[in-house]
């Protein structure tokens, strides 16, 4: 069993290097960390190319420049049985890998419950499901996703039942991929903190209630709710 970590690397110099060694430190020779970067303007490609280490392969994103492009670009790239996806700043608790697979013997996709802390690594709220009351569920999501990326790991076959992913970037591919999961296979949230989440001033996703006029937050749920319900009446039509 082979397992992909995947990244998406923009500007990260500042930390990817003590992200990096955390997750190195959990994986096996044969296992590999699919970083796929944004055209980083810093030392991050160099940092990471220091380290000097086999099982990290490096990818440049040549779709559409954004987070969710770049995560793509990694997952397509990725030939574990199973993956996990990373954020470039973050640290991961050292039982995080031997406890996720463990449960993903059960399970088609996992989300694992985070410390927050600032960007020194001082704990602001010692658990992140605490936040959103994160758990599973489509209407549930859909009102507030709880699928964040940097938290989750997933069997290989769900990856290629949600690949292609939309092209509208209203639907982020982590929740994509938790909807999935929920339709064709099981999902677990597991309360265990494997993760410290660190948020600073360069952090892509936020931890606060969006900004968003609320036209625009209805839109954003009708076009995720609509490519899920295409989704399950094409897959339930499939396996009839």
């Amino acid at each position: 069993m082979k397992i992909s970590v995947c990244m998406a690397t923009y500007n990260g110099e500042k930390y990817v290097e003590e992200q990096l060694r955390s997750i190195l430190a959990q994986l096996k020779a044969t296992d590999e960390i699919v970083i796929s970067d944004d055209n980083s303007t810093d030392d991050t490609i160099e940092i990471i190319k220091s380290m000097k280490d086999d099982r990290i392969k490096i990818f440049y994103n040549l779709l559409e420049k954004g987070f969710t492009s770049n995560f793509e670009n990694a997952l397509r790239n990725a030939e574990g049985d199973i993956i996990f996806l990373s954020d470039q700043d973050d640290v991961w608790l050292p039982n995080k890998v031997d406890t996720i697979v463990n449960h993903l013997q059960d399970y088609d996709l996992v989300v694992s419950n985070s410390k927050v802390t600032d960007e020194f690594l001082n704990v602001t709220n010692e658990s992140f499901f605490s936040i959103f009351n994160s758990g599973p569920g489509i209407f549930k999501n859909l009102a507030y996703n709880t699928y964040y990326g940097y938290s989750m790991a997933f069997q290989k076959k769900v990856l290629e039942r949600a690949l292609p992913f939309p092209r509208n970037r209203e639907v982020a591919f982590d929740i994509w991929l938790g909807f999935v999961a929920e339709i064709t296979g099981k999902v677990k949230f597991i309360n265990e903190t494997l993760v410290l989440y660190r948020r600073n001033e360069n952090t892509v996703t936020t931890i606060k209630k969006s900004d968003r006029p609320l036209s625009g937050k209805l839109y954003k749920r009708f076009i995720i709710f609509k490519y899920v319900v295409k989704f399950y009446f094409k897959t339930k039509f499939k396996n009839a």
